[in-house]
């Protein structure tokens, strides 16, 4: 059974005038930037977590060798009156060290994303750039 000449599919293809191919080695090696600063982006975002979790971890302990402390201090004989004052006083010191501490790994976090983003916004700029480049360059090997 003969092909119909009119049905013929490589010459529908060929009728079809698609772009160009791409630079394959650019496109590999935009792909290949793409990881490494996606694993760089990662690598500094987990860099962040465990300086978080460092630091949380160091907070908490500190806290409780303070509460330990403050626990003993009460057992000495004070008037209600000194004692309800001394208890204010350690109300107040304990949220400003709250507060603080909480600031500190909201920073902390806070630098670690703004890093991270950064590595990744620069690496959409550069590629968009790439395809842009890619993109003239194929318009320019189509031209007659």
């Amino acid at each position: 059974m003969a092909m119909d000449p009119q049905n013929d599919p490589m010459k529908m293809f060929a009728a079809m005038k698609l772009p160009a191919m791409p630079d394959m080695e650019a496109l590999l090696g935009a792909y290949r930037r793409n990881l490494e600063v996606f694993s760089a982006a990662n690598r500094v975002a987990l860099e962040g977590a465990q300086a978080v979790a460092k630091r949380h971890m160091e907070i908490t302990q500190q806290t409780l060798g303070e509460l330990t402390e403050t626990m003993k201090s009460f057992a000495g004989n004070e008037t209600p009156q000194a004692r309800g004052a001394r208890q204010a006083e350690l109300l107040k010191q304990s949220y400003e060290r709250a507060v603080a501490n909480t600031r500190e790994l909201s920073d902390l976090i806070q630098r670690a994303n703004n890093e991270a983003l950064g590595l990744l916004n620069g690496r959409v700029v550069e590629a968009m750039d790439e395809v842009k480049l890619l993109m003239e360059k194929s318009g320019d090997s189509q031209k007659p």
